[in-house]
């Protein structure tokens, strides 16, 4: 049985997500840091998508200012490099922060590391309770741990929050690839996959820790392009959109 013939995905089962949107998402068109025209498109999806009644929390990149793998490159300490990522992903966070809150929407922003001016720090009985009461979620600065991706970051936070799905936003990417679309016009696009094939075909889902911890708590995972139109949206409603990664044997 396909993904569009099952009902395993149906808006229906949806309680509660995880939203990972990377930061090369909030680039927009440009090289660089945050446009704010996408921030706020991303906002009005994430409220159309808490209007229905889904709980949504939120896990966000830092790559559209920061990488700590390029920085390692340049001669600086690894783990020195991953914290000051783990500062991005918070600028991020608040952007984003802030155009939830002027779309009305009201907004926690809980770091894994300790920045009280600006978010709380994590406690995930908090985040659930926030959640519960309808308020988005945004988790910031990754794990908190250097050499810790935020992909992985937000499959530990989808686990820790009992979240139905995990939804994977990307940049102009609109699912999962044999190769890279962007520079190679032949890739074939895979609409399913299993977290093994996914992995042994190296797949670039997410990073493989990330990967392995959905596969071992049976979180299905949605990619998609968050620049397409009311992506999340449709994603959500059970549109073929993206790829889906998931086990096959629950299907």
């Amino acid at each position: 049985m396909s993904w569009g013939q099952t009902d395993i995905m149906s808006k229906t089962e949806y309680r509660r997500v995880l939203l990972k949107i990377s930061g090369e998402a909030l680039m927009g068109e440009g090289a660089y840091g945050i446009d704010a025209r996408t921030v706020a498109n991303i906002a009005v999806q994430i409220k159309r998508v808490v209007s229905k009644g889904i709980q949504v929390a939120v896990v966000v990149g830092g790559g559209n200012i920061w990488r700590g793998a390029e920085a390692e490159g340049w001669g600086m300490d690894r783990a020195t490099a991953d914290y000051a990522g783990m500062l991005a992903t918070i600028i991020n966070t608040l952007a984003l922060q802030d155009a939830l809150e002027k779309e009305g929407v009201v907004t926690r922003s809980q770091s894994a590391i300790t920045v009280q001016a600006v978010a709380e720090p994590y406690t995930r009985r908090r985040a659930i309770r926030h959640l519960e009461k309808g308020r988005v979620v945004i988790f910031a600065a990754g794990t908190g741990n250097p050499f810790m991706t935020t992909d992985t970051a937000a499959a530990l936070r989808a686990i820790e929050i009992n979240a139905d799905v995990l939804l994977m936003a990307k940049n102009k990417v609109d699912g999962v690839y044999d190769s890279d679309p962007l520079t190679n016009a032949n890739a074939k696009k895979y609409d399913e996959l299993s977290y093994l094939e996914a992995l042994q075909l190296r797949l670039e889902v997410m990073d493989s820790t990330a990967l392995s911890l959905c596969m071992d708590n049976h979180i299905p995972i949605k990619v998609f392009d968050l620049q397409a139109p009311d992506s999340v949206e449709r994603v959500l409603e059970g549109e073929l959109v993206g790829t889906i990664v998931h086990d096959k044997a629950q299907v």
